[in-house]
């Protein structure tokens, strides 16, 4: 499914309001003067306050389906339209993550 790429400086939530940012160790492809996220990158939830009978925060974003086309040091991006999964310490599934806002010049597949 195409859309446009996530970038760091994309905005994204978990499903209970906590931020989803991007870890870049090593930023080679740019869109709007932001490294691009690939499947590789280590995405970290913060401010979650998800919190039922135990205390289970978001605080991992495992993606699904990246894209199946475009490719970022060898890793598949993600995109806006990707799927994936908000994750507790203990690999809980928490939720689907929320892509708020993101660059829309470049997209992909």
């Amino acid at each position: 499914m195409p859309g446009f790429l996530l970038h760091v400086g994309a905005t994204a939530f978990c499903p209970h309001g906590g931020m989803i940012m991007t870890i870049k160790p090593s930023p080679r492809v740019f869109v709007s003067a932001q490294p691009v996220a690939a499947l590789g990158d280590t995405f970290v939830v913060t401010g979650c306050a998800f919190a039922p009978v135990k205390p289970q925060p978001c605080i991992t974003v495992q993606w699904l389906t990246p894209a199946t086309r475009v490719f970022v040091n060898g890793q598949p991006a993600i995109l806006q339209a990707s799927a994936g999964l908000c994750q507790s310490a203990e690999k809980v599934p928490q939720g689907p993550p929320v892509i708020a806002m993101t660059q829309t010049r470049v997209t992909g597949i």
